[in-house]
């Protein structure tokens, strides 16, 4: 009598009006998904596309070997934007990778829901959407202007303002994801509250933790518009921080705006560089946070 009734319900729901409306707003809303989706990878393939095409090109030894031609002379290399970007992102994580990560542990194990801890989240997101064009300019102010010239150290500040909130809201998140139980019990065997938050806590969700140093690393790889205003350029090598240091996002802007062909093709050899450098970086820590997540 039951199977009767269920099998005599189903025609029934499925000619009800109601249903049918349903499921016409639930087909609708996947076929926007679907379509939204295949957009966004049709441009992202797209522009990928471009990039190896007029890229790859460019891409040979005397890319890395060479350094920047001056203008009309054919040949030349990207080696001294290479390096010169190489120093000033290594010297940004550095400098932003303790700061970040200390930030974020005092604001999950000891800030808790302070008003300062409060205060401290509030600017960091605001640091998090600022336009980096903004930061440059502050540092500029700050540093360029007082110290008349423009540096690679100017340079590494300004785009380690940009990643310090990004290690810290990562760190400040990843934390707050550890047990209550796992704290708990390193509390009742009689561990002090630093070595709950760093060698429990901290380690629980070093993998967590690395990922947001990656994704701060690529936020910063490709940043043009504070180097403008910080490290600007230099046609020569010079591994000197204190001078104008040549860099890879800036040396694809001028390029790429100049009336010469081989600029145009090394701008094109740069953006892949940067792109695919990115792209790495953003694989691996994904990589990395979905093997946290599984074990």
């Amino acid at each position: 009598m039951m199977d009767l009734n269920t099998a005599g319900s189903a025609p029934a729901t499925s000619m009800n009006p109601v249903y049918r409306r349903r499921l016409r707003v639930h087909r609708i809303g996947i076929s926007l998904s679907f379509l939204a989706m295949a957009i966004g990878i049709f441009f992202l393939l797209w522009i990928l596309g471009t990039l190896l095409v007029k890229g790859l090109g460019a891409v040979n030894v005397g890319m890395f070997t060479l350094t920047t031609p001056p203008p009309g002379d054919e040949g030349g290399g990207l080696l001294n934007a290479i390096v010169g970007s190489l120093m000033m992102v290594g010297f940004a994580t550095l400098l932003s990778t303790p700061i970040g990560v200390l930030a974020g542990v005092y604001l999950a194990e000891y800030g808790e829901e302070s008003w300062f801890a409060q205060l401290t989240r509030f600017v960091t997101d605001i640091m998090l959407s600022a336009p980096s064009i903004v930061i440059g300019l502050f540092v500029y102010a700050l540093y360029v202007a007082h110290a008349k010239h423009f540096s690679g150290w100017a340079g590494s500040f300004a785009i380690a303002l940009i990643a310090v909130p990004v290690v810290v809201r990562t760190t400040d998140n990843m934390l707050n994801l550890v047990p209550t139980s796992l704290r708990e019990a390193a509390f009742a065997l009689g561990a002090p509250r630093w070595k709950v938050a760093t060698f429990v806590r901290l380690r629980a969700v070093r993998a967590g933790v690395m990922t947001g140093l990656l994704l701060a690393l690529a936020r910063i790889a490709g940043e043009t518009a504070p180097l403008l205003f910080t490290a600007l350029n230099n046609q020569f090598f010079s591994a000197n921080m204190n001078a104008p240091m040549a860099n890879l996002p800036v040396v694809i802007y001028q390029f790429a705006m100049s009336p010469y062909d081989n600029w145009r093709s090394l701008a094109w050899g740069g953006a892949l560089l940067v792109t695919f450098s990115v792209l790495g970086l953003n694989i691996l820590s994904r990589t990395l946070f979905n093997q946290k997540i599984q074990n």
